[in-house]
Parts: structure tokens; C-alpha cells; sequence
């Protein structure tokens, strides 16, 4: 990369297809590749002028994202022009070298929004479907430097304090209850019946709100996330909650997330921690369905895998590593923008264009594959000797803090879900399941399964003194018939016998249930767990 001396403007390289004078560029400056038809008119700036400018929205990024990324690596390598809305460019940064180099240069590629060309320039609506992935915030996400580590020591060193084996039995608790409200007829969605609702209810509990306000929080997220006509209304109703719950929490500390977040040595004011518990909230959630949903997807259509999982020689974690390198939750991130003018893989970048973390594509990038390696059809097996050099995280100072509490939830989720629904299908070819149109999340619509038979939930695991306990955790009673040291098979897919079974179990149960019947595996005492499922069901 060639960074220009200070108090000098960067030349573009020759052939550059931003920078080629008279309009279209030479096939040759596009590899090869003839240029479709050019974008009308000329933008301000230096990115890019005569040169048609990709969409990375709408259908084109939903229908096959890989073979999109795949086309603008061909065509002008590791960085590519795109058009994120009509009228707003940007760059999409595809090489796992580059987006190595744009996250770890924190001087030339800020995370401050505020020195974006296009909004400075008028060209981004007021209601812009952008503004939510790209306005200035004062949280870790937009600020660079020191400030920047002490908001993210904050962050990471409350989720640090979450003990995992409660955010496990936690997890478990509300999969079940989810599960047990479903009918009898042997159908669901997974993602509108399960991937969407199960985070929710996890993060209710971390952060410390009242049972009373949970039913309420899970619908005001999703008329946020739907950017629906009620998105502003719930919006502002959800920040009032988070309000009221920072002032609760400085008079009132218990064992949570926005304790642990207020009583932190950083100091944080009761605005950025009502910011930080709304990054925790939408874009904590979002990864988890979104990770959930796809390794489900991974399960019920790849029968290689599935027949490896259930023979024991691979663990459900190693399918969640294969989504996080084939389809990671985030597969586009923005963003950072240009500090000075500057070249980036052959691409003249000015001072004030956003570039976009390509994931999804750095992750399919040659140069992290290996020699010998063909994009996506290596990628299982690296991921399955256990590669977790992937980008699905981000990288450098910004690298997601919440990696570990997301991969808990959701591999507990995916495990419970074959434990108790063994014989588990896929109800549609899978060439008909629809995908999101987002350019940030690889998201399905829906998953429909249909299954026939089903296993109790797991009894209670003995309780134990513990750093953090949820509220109103439900515990599920003991499973007649279930003797203790009967045999479980652990994480790493070896199977041992013990005292209890534990929490966790990395493979689908042989199926040898009976047929599910109506009022089957129902709790003597319905929970706050069961109650909010059953709401959610419209029971």
C-alpha cells in the first residue's frame, strides 16, 4: 500500500478505473473484464467517475452475494467501487490483506463517521435507510484512539464478568420453553420460531430488566430492526426503557450487564451507557439470529455435514466455524473512512470516502485460502481443522468484544434444538429459501422444519455458587425415567458418563422418541420463560 508524504496529494496509480479521464475506461484497466454501462454523471470527489458503480443492495446482494463479490474481484480486485443506495458510493474492500491493512491503520481509515464526503456534501437523505449503520454515535463503534480503548475496556470487561456455564443453562432454559411452546403438528419456522426470538430473551435477562418489560423490549426491537413504520416510534420508546433502566441500576446495582457496565473504572455518563446497551441489544442480537438461522441452515442442507455431526467426528462447533468462513452473520460492515488521500489494493481512495469491511469476501479471498484453494470449497475443511483465521469478527482494535457470550448462545441454541428434535428436516428445497436483501447481514427470511418426534429437555444441572445469576431462571423438571451416569457425549464429541449429563451436548439424540402429543413435556409451574414464549406464539 502507498500512504503519499505529508503536505503532498496522492497521484491515482495508471489505468485506474476511478480516476480514467473521458468516461468509460479501457477493458484492460478492469482486468479483462469490459465495463457495463457507465454511471450517469459525474459525483463529487474522488470515487468514482465514468465507471459503473455495482449496487451492493436490493436483490443483487441477497440472491448470490458470493458470486457478486467473486464478479468485482475479477473485475477490479481487492477494492472495488459499489453503490451502497442509489447516488451514494463507497468502496468495498474484498482482499483479506487489505481489510487486514484498513482495520489495523487507525490513522489513515478512522471509525469516525463524521468525515464522510457524501452527508457533508448533502447527498445522504434525512431518512436514508443508511442512517442507522452509519450516523456518529458515542459508543466504541466511531470513536478512534484512546477514547475508543477506554469505552471498549468497558464493554469487554463487563461481558468478561457473564459465567458462562449459567449464560449456558440460561440459553438452555429459554431454547426449551421455546421449543414446548410450539403445537403439536410437527412444524415451525426456525428463524421467525426460534433464531429471532431466543437472543432476546437471553439479553433480557443479562441486562437486568423486569420480567414485566420483556414481551414489551421483544416488540419494540423488532419494529427497530423491520425499519417499518413504526421503527421511530419504537425507537425512541426503546431508549426510554434503557433510560430508565441506567437510572434504576446507579441507585439500585444488581448482578447484570448495566451494573457491571456502570460500576466500570471507565466512569461512563447515563448517555453512553444507554448507547452501549443499545449496541449490546441490536447488534449482539442480529449476530446471534443471524449465526443461529445459518448453522441451522448449514445442518439441514449440507448431508455431509450433517452425517459427519451425527456420526460424532464433528461437533456442532465446527459447524458454527464453517458458517463464520462460508456465510459469517456480518457478511459487509461499515465502515471506515479515509483520513488523507491514499492508495488501498491499486485504488486511488480520497480523503473522506467510506470504505466497507468486505467479511464475507475477504473471507473467500485466495490469499486467506491457501495455496491450492478454490473460494468456498475449501473453506469447510480448513474451518473444520479448526482455522478460525477468518475476518467474520473484524480485526484489529475494533475486533467484536462479544465473541465468546455470541458463541455460548448460539451453539447452545443449536444443540438443544437437535437434542430435542432429533428426526429435524428441512420442509422446502433448499433452493427456495429466501434471503434478507441487507448489504450488512446474511440473514434468512424463514426456515420451515418439519419433525415427528422429539426428546424431553434435559433435567436441571445442580446448582452452584455463581458470580452471576440470572433473574427467574427457569429449571426444568427432572425427566421421569432418566438415571444418573447414564452416557452424554461432551463438546469435543467424545462421549463420557456422569453424575449429569450437563447442559451441552454437540450432537443430534438418536431418534427414539415417541410422537408428540398435545400437552406433551409441559412443566408442572408454567415459568416466565414459558410465559413470554406462549406470548410470543399468540397463545
Amino acid at each position: 500500500m502507498t500512504v503519499p508524504e505529508p503536505g503532498t496529494t496522492a497521484v491515482p496509480p495508471p489505468g485506474c478505473p476511478a480516476h480514467v479521464a473521458g468516461g468509460v475506461p479501457p477493458a484492460a484497466a478492469h482486468g479483462g473484464v469490459p465495463p457495463a454501462e457507465a454511471h450517469g454523471g459525474t459525483l463529487p470527489g474522488g470515487l468514482p467517475v465514468g465507471v459503473p458503480l455495482t449496487p451492493l443492495h436490493g436483490s443483487a446482494v441477497a440472491d448470490d452475494p458470493h458470486g457478486l463479490y467473486a464478479r468485482l474481484r475479477a473485475q477490479y480486485g481487492p477494492v472495488a467501487p459499489i453503490e451502497l443506495e442509489p447516488g451514494v458510493e463507497s468502496w468495498l474492500v474484498l482482499g483479506y490483506p487489505e481489510l487486514l491493512e484498513l482495520t489495523r491503520n487507525e490513522a489513515l481509515f478512522s471509525k469516525d463517521s463524521r468525515r464522510w464526503r457524501v452527508p457533508a456534501e448533502g447527498r445522504l437523505a434525512a431518512d436514508s435507510r443508511l442512517q442507522p449503520m452509519t450516523s456518529w454515535r458515542p459508543t466504541l463503534l466511531n470513536l478512534d484512539g484512546a477514547e475508543h480503548q477506554r469505552l471498549r475496556a468497558a464493554v469487554a470487561d463487563t461481558l468478561a464478568r457473564v459465567d458462562h456455564r449459567q449464560l449456558r443453562e440460561t440459553t438452555e432454559a429459554a431454547a426449551d420453553a421455546l421449543i414446548d411452546s410450539w403445537g403439536p403438528d410437527g412444524t415451525a419456522d426456525l428463524v421467525a420460531q426460534y433464531a429471532r426470538r431466543l437472543p432476546l430473551l437471553v439479553f433480557t435477562q443479562l441486562l437486568g430488566l423486569p420480567d414485566e418489560a420483556g414481551a414489551h423490549l421483544i416488540r419494540l426491537i423488532s419494529h427497530i430492526a423491520d425499519s417499518g413504520p413504526e421503527s421511530v416510534r419504537a425507537n425512541q420508546e426503546f431508549q426510554t426503557l434503557l433510560v430508565d433502566l441506567v437510572r434504576q441500576r446507579r441507585t439500585t446495582p444488581g448482578a447484570d450487564l448495566t451494573s457491571w457496565l456502570l460500576a466500570h473504572p471507565a466512569a461512563l455518563t447515563d448517555e453512553e451507557a444507554v448507547h452501549h446497551l443499545v449496541v449490546l441489544m441490536i447488534a449482539g442480537n442480529e449476530t446471534t439470529i443471524c449465526w443461529t438461522g445459518n448453522t441451522l441452515r448449514l445442518l439441514l442442507t449440507d448431508r455431509r455435514f450433517r452425517a459427519t455431526l451425527t456420526g460424532g467426528r464433528l461437533t456442532v462447533a465446527d459447524a458454527l466455524e464453517e458458517v463464520l468462513w462460508r456465510d459469517p452473520p456480518t457478511q459487509n460492515f461499515p465502515g471506515r473512512w479515509a483520513t488523507s488521500d491514499t492508495v488501498l489494493g491499486g485504488q486511488f481512495i480520497a480523503r473522506g470516502d467510506m470504505l466497507v469491511l468486505g467479511l464475507a469476501a475477504a473471507n473467500a479471498d485466495p490469499a486467506a485460502q491457501g495455496p491450492g484453494a478454490h473460494g468456498h470449497a475449501s473453506m469447510g475443511h480448513a474451518s473444520i481443522g479448526g482455522n478460525r483465521a477468518h475476518l467474520a469478527w473484524g480485526a484489529g482494535k475494533h475486533v467484536c468484544p462479544a465473541q465468546h457470550p455470541a458463541r455460548i448462545i448460539v451453539e447452545t441454541a443449536v444443540e438443544t434444538l437437535l437434542h430435542r428434535l432429533p428426526d429435524l428436516q428441512l420442509a422446502v428445497p433448499p433452493h427456495e429459501l429466501a434471503w434478507r436483501p441487507s448489504p450488512w447481514s446474511r440473514a434468512l427470511i424463514s426456515l420451515p422444519v418439519l419433525y415427528s418426534a422429539f426428546t424431553p429437555p434435559r433435567p436441571p444441572a445442580p446448582e452452584r455458587p455463581s458470580a452471576w445469576t440470572p433473574p427467574h431462571t427457569s429449571q426444568t423438571p427432572q425427566t421421569p425415567g432418566a438415571a444418573p451416569g447414564t452416557a452424554s457425549r461432551t463438546a469435543s464429541g467424545t462421549v463420557s458418563a456422569t453424575e449429569d449429563p450437563g447442559p451441552s451436548s454437540s450432537t443430534p439424540s438418536d431418534a427414539t422418541s415417541t410422537a408428540r402429543t398435545p400437552g406433551s413435556a409441559e412443566p408442572a409451574q408454567r415459568s416466565w420463560w414459558n410465559s413470554l414464549a406462549g406470548w410470543w406464539s399468540g397463545r
